[in-house]
C-alpha cells in the first residue's frame, strides 16, 4: 500500500513538473526552439533568420528572403497567448500613423484571423481593415495557437520590407469580431527599427522626439499657462494701474509668440510625419486666429472715454475665455494624441489645479472688498 502511494505521488510530481515545464518553455520561447506547424503554414519556415524584437512582450521575429525569388519576404511572429490580438506594422519614419499592419487573433471558435489594417488615425473609425500598403501573397497568411503561443505568419511581396517596424499587442478579451472587425486600442506598442541583413533590431522610439516635445512644451506654455495666468492679471489686479496693463499685455504677447512658435513646429511635425491628426490641427488653427484676434483688438483699443469701450471690453474679455476653454481642450487631446502616458496630462492638471485655487481664492478676495 505504501509503494503503491508512493509510485502514484512520484507519477503525479513527475507530471506536474512536467506540466509547468512545458508551461515556461512555451512562455519563454527562445530562437533555438524548433518550429513545428504540421504542414499549417504554406511556406518554408526552417530557414528564417531569428530574433527577439520585443523582450518585454516576449515577440520573436523570424524572416527571410525567399530563394525562389528575390521579391518575396517570409514572415512569422510568435508572441504569447493572453487571448488577444497581435500585431507587426510596417512604417516609413517609425510613426504608428500612416502605417499598415499585419494582424492576427485566435477567436473563441479556434479559426485564426488575420487582416491587413491601415493605421490612418488615432481613433478607431480611421484604423480600417482590408486597406493598407503592404503586398500580401494572398494564401499565405495565417496565425497558430499553439504551447500557449500565437504563431502569425504571412509573406509580402516586395524587393526590400520597410525597416521601421511596429510591434503592438491588444487587450485580453477584445478582440475584433464581424462584421466590422473594428481594432480595439492596444494595450503596448513598441517602434523598432531592423537592418534586414545583419539581423539586428533597435527600439526606435518616438520619431522627431524633439520636434514633438518642442511642439507641446511651447504650446502648453504660451497657450496653456501664461495666456491664462494674463488673464488672471487683468481680472484681479486692475487696482495696480497702470502696472497691471502693462504686466498684462507683456504676458500675453510673450504667451502669443510661443503659442506661435509651438504652432510652427506642429505644421512642421505634420508635413514630416503626414500624420491625419484634422481635429487637433484645426482647433490649433482657430486657436491661433483668436489669438491673431486678440492682437488685433489690442493695436485697436478705443480709449477709457470712447463709446465703443464697454463693447470692446466684452468682446475682447470673452475672446479670451474661449480662447483659454479651447487651449486646455486641445493640449489634452494633443497629449493623447502623442501616446506620451499620463505624466503629461497630469502634470498639466496639477499646473491647472493650482491656477484654479488661485483664481477661487483672488474671487473670494474681490466678493469680500465688495
Amino acid at each position: 500500500m505504501k509503494t503503491s502511494s508512493l509510485f502514484i505521488v512520484f507519477i503525479i510530481t513527475i507530471d506536474i513538473y512536467g506540466l509547468s515545464s512545458s508551461f515556461v518553455n512555451s512562455q519563454a520561447e527562445t530562437c533555438s526552439s524548433n518550429l513545428n506547424f504540421n504542414g499549417s503554414v504554406s511556406f518554408d519556415t526552417s530557414s528564417l533568420k531569428c530574433l527577439a524584437v520585443w523582450d518585454a512582450q516576449g515577440f520573436i521575429l523570424r524572416y527571410s528572403q525567399t530563394a525562389s525569388s528575390s521579391n518575396t519576404w517570409s514572415f512569422v511572429l510568435s508572441a504569447p497567448n493572453t487571448n488577444s490580438y497581435i500585431a507587426m506594422g510596417f512604417s516609413s519614419n517609425g510613426a504608428m500613423v500612416g502605417s499598415s499592419a499585419v494582424v492576427g487573433w485566435v477567436p473563441s471558435n479556434g479559426v485564426g484571423v488575420v487582416k491587413q489594417y491601415y493605421l490612418g488615425g488615432t481613433s478607431p473609425s480611421l484604423v480600417t481593415p482590408d486597406q493598407g500598403n503592404l503586398q500580401i501573397v494572398g494564401t499565405s497568411t495565417t496565425i497558430i495557437s499553439q504551447s500557449s503561443r500565437l504563431y502569425l505568419a504571412f509573406q509580402l511581396q516586395t524587393t526590400q520590407p520597410q525597416t521601421r517596424l511596429l510591434y503592438s499587442v491588444g487587450r485580453g478579451g477584445a478582440l475584433p469580431s464581424p462584421p466590422n472587425y473594428a481594432l480595439s486600442e492596444h494595450q503596448a506598442k513598441v517602434s523598432t527599427t531592423i537592418n534586414y541583413g545583419t539581423g539586428q533590431s533597435a527600439t526606435g522610439g518616438s520619431p522627431y522626439v524633439r520636434l514633438r516635445r518642442s511642439h507641446g512644451v511651447l504650446n502648453m506654455l504660451g497657450w496653456g499657462i501664461l495666456m491664462i495666468i494674463g488673464a488672471m492679471v487683468a481680472r484681479y489686479f486692475k487696482e495696480k494701474d497702470p502696472f497691471w496693463f502693462y504686466f498684462h499685455a507683456s504676458i500675453q504677447l510673450f504667451g502669443f509668440i510661443l503659442g506661435l512658435a509651438g504652432i510652427i513646429c506642429g505644421f512642421v511635425l505634420n508635413n514630416r510625419l503626414n500624420a491625419a491628426v484634422t481635429t487637433h490641427k484645426g482647433l490649433g488653427i482657430f486657436i491661433l486666429v483668436l489669438g491673431c484676434l486678440q492682437v488685433m483688438a489690442f493695436l485697436a483699443r478705443p480709449n477709457k472715454m470712447s463709446k465703443f469701450r464697454k463693447y470692446w471690453n466684452w468682446y475682447h474679455q470673452n475672446v479670451g475665455r474661449i480662447l483659454v476653454i479651447f487651449t486646455i481642450a486641445n493640449i489634452f487631446y494633443g497629449i493623447h494624441l502623442g501616446e506620451n502616458g499620463h505624466g503629461w496630462s497630469v502634470g498639466y492638471g496639477v499646473v491647472l489645479g493650482i491656477l484654479f485655487i488661485i483664481t477661487v481664492v483672488l474671487e473670494i478676495r474681490i466678493w469680500i472688498r465688495k
